[in-house]
């Protein structure tokens, strides 16, 4: 006789797992975590975790997929608002993910020390293809919106979302790189005009690509950037 499955107690257990393995991800580093690192924190046998996940692997694609589904979650509300004008919407893109990270600013400074260490390379390029993929087709229905408004004057709508993605990511590695350098640069006003300038670069280039008019996007201010290095401390 075939064994039942409880599909809530199923799900559950897995994101035990799950849950262990992100934290361990955090700490230690994709690389450095081992299945046994799970298995002793959770206490269970080999056996119960292979009959959650396949492999190691296996681990890192469910990782990715939640933070997939938990960014996706936020920012479709804004996308899908009829009331709202493209340049209304793409602010209010920007606007989501910024409120995310600083209402998270302690946990997210914390990670950013094992991000980016090379123990965390390989699951940090996974997880920006992913989300890439997830949001790039976002922000294009965005730019079409635009174009049909007659506020973007984009030659390449279609291209858009994965350029300003990328711009978006690469704004986002910078800023993180100068925060975490000032535990060896020690100077605070330098790390903030950096990211303040660093902010206002992306922004204009983001506005160019998509024929909009000159600042028409929300530059970050003095005492919002202040407030992530005074995090710092």
């Amino acid at each position: 006789m075939a064994r039942t499955i409880n599909e809530e107690e199923y799900a559950k257990k897995r994101n035990e797992i799950l849950d262990t393995a992100q934290r361990l991800i955090h700490v230690k580093g994709y690389e450095r975590m081992t299945i046994q690192d799970i298995l002793n924190e959770l206490q269970i046998s080999s056996g119960a975790f292979y009959h959650y996940f396949g492999s190691k692997p296996a681990v890192l694609e469910a990782f990715i997929e939640r933070i997939r589904e938990e960014t996706e979650k936020p920012l479709l509300p804004i996308i899908r608002d009829p009331k709202l004008s493209a340049i209304e919407k793409l602010q209010g893109f920007f606007d989501t993910l910024d409120r995310l990270r600083s209402e998270n600013r302690a946990a997210v400074l914390k990670l950013g020390r094992v991000w980016y260490a090379d123990e965390n390379a390989i699951v940090r390029q996974k997880v920006e293809e992913a989300v890439r993929e997830q949001r790039a087709p976002l922000l294009t229905e965005i730019v079409r919106q635009g174009v049909r408004e007659g506020f973007f004057t984009t030659a390449y709508p279609e291209q858009s979302g994965e350029v300003i993605l990328s711009l978006q990511q690469g704004m986002g590695n910078t800023h993180a790189k100068l925060l975490l350098s000032l535990e060896k640069e020690q100077d605070p006003q330098n790390c903030m005009e950096r990211i303040t300038v660093t902010y206002a670069a992306y922004m204009d280039a983001i506005e160019r690509v998509l024929g909009a008019p000159s600042n028409a996007l929300y530059r970050l201010d003095a005492e919002a950037v202040k407030a992530w290095v005074t995090a710092e401390d």
